[in-house]
């Protein structure tokens, strides 16, 4: 049983390629930020070794419309979570430093999200969740 959890809040009005792509660039987040969270290599019975998972479950949420995701992404900064973010306009950029530059254009408050990467204590997640439903 994990004490601290992974959760993703997608917009739901995304291309499906754009989900993918959002969820992809989240976990990388998580798994470069917090050693903790890495699992072990995988060592197969000829002993060829393969990348090791997150160790906690990534639980995917919906977020419907823009004040969800905003409510979601406010709730996880009062209680102090660690966040990531993915904003709309992240889909036109090219490069890691292009990002970094998109990013730094903008207040918090003026963040266009589309997707957010939460990690913490279990239950200061689901709090910051509530009332959000996982992705189908």
């Amino acid at each position: 049983m994990y004490d601290k959890k992974v959760a993703i809040v997608i917009k739901g009005d995304l291309l499906p390629w754009q989900k993918l792509n959002v969820v992809s660039f989240l976990a990388s987040g998580i798994a470069i930020q917090f050693p903790e969270t890495h699992g072990k290599d995988f060592i197969t019975a000829d002993n060829v070794k393969f990348l090791p998972f997150l160790k906690h479950p990534i639980l995917v949420y919906k977020a419907d419309t823009q004040e969800k995701i905003q409510r979601a992404f406010q709730r996880s900064k009062d209680r102090e979570l660690a966040i990531g973010i993915y904003t709309k306009p992240l889909f036109d950029t090219r490069s890691g430093e292009e990002n970094i530059l998109e990013i730094a254009k903008h207040t918090t408050d003026d963040l266009d999200l589309v997707g957010i990467i939460v990690y913490g204590e279990n239950k200061k997640v689901d709090k910051a969740l509530d009332g959000l439903k996982f992705h189908e």
